[in-house]
């Protein structure tokens, strides 16, 4: 009787940390999943000035400004980020290209800007995330 005992308490032991690893597990994977892509900050934050979409506050969150057109645009709060990237790729598709070792950002107003890409990590990321 106290073998039985002492299997179903081991038994319960392994069930109780398993779940506890499982959700453990699936929470780091959701917060993951939830972050948007690394950015490289001196590139991204001159591009931004220039893109028509902002984040605005609201009560139950953030929603997306598009400057031009004063369209909002209200993801859920966990694919604002995603969805805000999605919008300026697309953005930059028309308005970005790479000349040299220059970033041009052509404005709406066909207004062109350079901005030196000054690292081989800066070129990475424009490549990769804006697929220039």
């Amino acid at each position: 009787m106290s073998e039985e005992k002492s299997e179903m308490s081991l038994v319960k032991k392994i069930f109780v940390f398993a779940l506890l690893s499982g959700f453990l597990i699936m929470g780091i994977l959701s917060m993951k999943r939830a972050m948007p892509e690394p950015k490289e900050e001196r590139i991204y934050k001159a591009i931004k000035v220039y893109s028509p979409y902002k984040l605005e506050k609201r009560m139950g969150g953030l929603e997306i400004l598009n400057t031009q057109t004063d369209e909002k645009e209200k993801p859920s709060n966990a694919e604002v980020l995603h969805r805000l990237d999605e919008l300026d790729k697309e953005w930059a598709k028309e308005h970005l290209s790479v000349e040299g070792n220059d970033l041009v950002i052509t404005t709406n107003d066909d207004e062109t800007v350079k901005i030196l890409i000054e690292t081989p990590k800066e070129r990475a990321f424009i490549k990769s995330f804006f697929g220039i």
